[in-house]
């Protein structure tokens, strides 16, 4: 296992949530990362604050998300950040986060969240059209592989979570 430090950022390169985690593995999902419980994590330069619960980062290697599973009991399940490809280089994992999260509920309820903030943010960083239309397809087909509990949405990461907890 190696450490890595997991970088979002917002389009047009500030800070947003910054911590490190530790790379467990990877399959044909991609990058496997564990986040244990009680790491700091921070948006951007604010106060930091503490993940009460251990989770399990996945980083697919060409696809537009990054999703987080956390350990139970948590209000989520899977939290899916729409986001640019994943990028790998000297021991950091950086994206740019597109504001759309697919999230599902420990019971079961799945939604699209910050929708206003994609609106807003289209505007106010310039997002061009195409990475708009691709953060909307991505949202689109990431609700539906997230219902159905397609890929990495199907239990992947039990045996990943098993490792740490």
């Amino acid at each position: 296992m190696s450490d890595v430090r997991i970088v979002y950022r917002k389009y047009g390169g500030a800070l947003h949530w910054n911590h490190p985690g530790r790379v467990l593995g990877q399959d044909e999902h991609g990058v496997w990362v564990v986040v244990p419980s009680g790491t700091l994590a921070r948006r951007g330069e604010e106060p930091p604050v503490t993940w009460e619960r251990a989770a399990i980062m996945l980083f697919p290697r060409d696809a537009w998300w990054t999703a987080a599973f956390y350990s139970p009991p948590h209000w989520s399940e899977i939290y899916v950040d729409v986001t640019t490809v994943p990028e790998w280089r000297d021991g950091e994992v950086t994206m740019v986060d597109l504001d759309l999260d697919v999230i599902r509920t420990e019971d079961g309820r799945i939604f699209v969240d910050d929708e206003d903030e994609f609106a807003e943010h289209q505007v106010l960083l310039g997002y061009p059209p195409e990475v708009i239309a691709h953060a909307e397809g991505c949202a689109r087909w990431l609700v539906d592989a997230v219902g159905e509990r397609k890929g990495p949405f199907g239990g992947a990461h039990l045996g990943w979570l098993a490792m740490v907890t």
